[in-house]
């Protein structure tokens, strides 16, 4: 009797507590909870979309603005036939005022977003320039059915000018915004170019209102408030008025162009041509252009400065002297050359049939004599050749603040066996030695390298201060790079200088010419075809890489013609003029 009892207290007593928990939760734990929810019914956050940031030069010219105008919004819940007549007298207002967009799709783009479940009026135009559109602003903002909010559309001021660089904006993808919360807000994101890879810092921070409402959805107070983020924009490295001027001398011709400080990596211009008008990414690309844009065998939509590939031809000479120098192949090492070595059943040419004669190292980059470098690596071979090429930044990306850099090839024996599963075979090493078989880089890994020869450091290429690093101190001694030197100065002044004749500047300028070519010379060609007699697909790219002043280097600049044929002939004049523009414009102060 006793244990019963004991049994049925406890059971009461269990009851008690389960009920008075269960009492405690309802009226004391879970009112945060209710609270919490019960503030969405009561108060409504409205989200403040910030300006994105504008673009500018390093001298304050604009390069990607905002451009103000309007939007026109609908009322929701007219698309059902009770309000069909209510909902086309609307539209037809519109029309009647802005008669380029057609009433059937704009019906269409109403009933798509329309639903019983959206109480949030409807985007049908999303951006009319505040110019076509002031006019119009009272008779549209007096109806009550209608809607206007502000805009704005990126706007690229330069057209085509620096296009690849500063990129564009263009409207967020799915998998943007799963990616950037922002962009489900103001619908667009950096596309490519500095709009791309700046976009965190340009599109800013999103501020809030909280605002508290009533069971009409009328507004009470503000209880809290956050401006969006105002420090947006950028200014770049760029000098625009000397992107123009390069632009004009470039007109006609297809490759790229890059002007750099050799001392800092800042990047003065850097080019990319044909270009293109960042305004019709902007505005919505049609079609047509599309298509015209794409099917150019010039490719404009490539960024050639850093996803352009080429051959580097003789411009790559530098480096593999360099690499001679640091296999102890003494800086007194000569070779005959007589126009072409035989290496089992095949013949390596020099560019010049009748050979250069007695060449050491000063002579071999001066005239370019192939000769001289194939023999070189035949000595070191390819491993040694791409250990020091990879040193100066080959196969491997520069750094430089733009989307998608490309990283090149700096072949060797495992390269080969690893993408080919193939031996290494020696004339490849001779081939490699003047810049061509495998070897592909971009314009900016010359123009980089091009800055060590230049001041003995190898600098990150820049177009934003934010990303400067130091320039790297390589373990090479000075008087290597002083032969180096002074074979450059020797192309631009020597008597035999590859590119004597075509460098014409007020500023003393040390150069590399290259030709390289886009199609193999078959070996029953005994003498090579002029690059004139070429279709011009078939024609070599002219390559020259420069930097001056040559006592005291500054800037490099670095030029690839497409299918220009030789290098100096097709760009020693247009370096030389921009050197020329660099001392008009103050950059340069010495001409020596």
């Amino acid at each position: 009797m006793k244990i019963r009892l004991i049994i049925i207290f406890l059971l009461i007593f269990a009851i008690v507590i389960t009920l008075l928990s269960r009492v405690y939760f309802l009226s004391i734990k879970s009112n945060t909870y209710y609270e919490e929810l019960s503030k969405n019914n009561y108060i409504n956050r409205v989200n403040k979309i910030p300006i994105r940031g504008i673009i500018e030069d390093r001298n304050g010219e604009k390069l990607a603005i905002n451009e103000m105008g309007f939007t026109i919004l609908i009322k929701p819940h007219l698309s059902s036939y009770k309000y069909k007549d209510q909902l086309e007298k609307i539209i037809d207002l519109i029309v009647k005022h802005f008669p380029k967009y057609e009433k059937e799709k704009l019906l269409k783009e109403y009933k798509k977003a329309d639903s019983s479940y959206n109480h949030d009026f409807i985007e049908i135009i999303d951006y009319i320039p505040y110019d076509e559109f002031f006019s119009k602003y009272t008779i549209l903002a007096s109806k009550e059915d209608i809607k206007i909010e502000s805009s704005t559309k990126r706007y690229y001021p330069q057209k085509e000018v620096a296009s690849h660089i500063i990129g564009y904006v263009g409207k967020a993808s799915k998998i943007d915004i799963l990616n950037n919360e922002l962009s489900s807000y103001n619908g667009i994101i950096g596309k490519n170019g500095l709009e791309k890879y700046y976009n965190t810092k340009l599109q800013g921070e999103m501020g809030y209102k909280d605002v508290k409402v009533n069971a009409l959805n009328k507004e009470i107070e503000i209880l809290d408030e956050k401006e969006p983020s105002i420090d947006n924009n950028i200014k770049i490295t760029l000098d625009i008025n000397l992107q123009k001027y390069i632009q004009e001398i470039f007109t006609g011709k297809s490759g790229a162009v890059i002007v750099m400080d050799a001392r800092n990596g800042e990047l003065l211009s850097a080019a990319s041509f044909p270009e293109f008008d960042n305004n019709i990414f902007a505005r919505g690309i049609s079609v047509k252009e599309w298509n015209e844009m794409r099917n150019d065998f010039n490719h404009p939509f490539t960024n050639k400065i850093i996803n352009g590939l080429y051959p580097p031809g003789s411009v790559i000479k530098m480096g593999v002297a360099l690499s001679f120098l640091e296999n102890n192949i003494k800086d007194n090492f000569n070779v005959n050359c007589s126009g072409s070595i035989t290496i089992g059943n095949r013949n390596f040419r020099c560019w010049k049939s009748s050979g250069h004669g007695n060449v050491g190292f000063r002579k071999a980059i001066s005239e370019s004599c192939d000769d001289f470098f194939y023999k070189g690596s035949l000595k070191i071979g390819i491993n040694k050749i791409s250990t020091t090429l990879d040193k100066l930044g080959f196969g491997q990306q520069t750094g430089v603040d733009q989307i998608n850099e490309f990283f090149g090839v700096n072949p060797n024996k495992e390269w080969k066996e690893k993408k080919y599963n193939q031996p290494w075979y020696v004339g490849e090493t001779v081939i490699s030695s003047i810049g061509q078989g495998n070897v592909l880089v971009t314009p900016l890994q010359i123009a980089r390298y091009t800055s060590y020869i230049a001041t003995g450091k190898l600098p990150k290429p820049h177009f934003y201060k934010a990303t400067y690093e130091e320039p790297k101190e390589l373990d090479i001694p000075k008087e290597y790079l002083d032969v180096l030197r002074k074979g450059m100065y020797d192309v631009s002044y020597a008597e035999k200088g590859t590119a004597t004749k075509h460098i014409n500047s007020q500023v003393t300028i040390a150069s590399k010419t290259g030709t390289a070519q886009v199609v193999s010379i078959p070996q029953s060609e005994k003498v090579r075809m002029k690059e004139s007699e070429l279709q011009y697909y078939e024609r070599s790219h002219a390559w020259i890489t420069t930097y001056a002043p040559f006592k005291n280097p500054q800037y490099v600049v670095t030029v690839i013609e497409e299918h220009g044929g030789h290098g100096g002939e097709a760009a020693g004049d247009i370096a030389s003029k921009i050197y020329d523009k660099l001392y008009e414009l103050g950059y340069i102060t010495s001409k020596e």
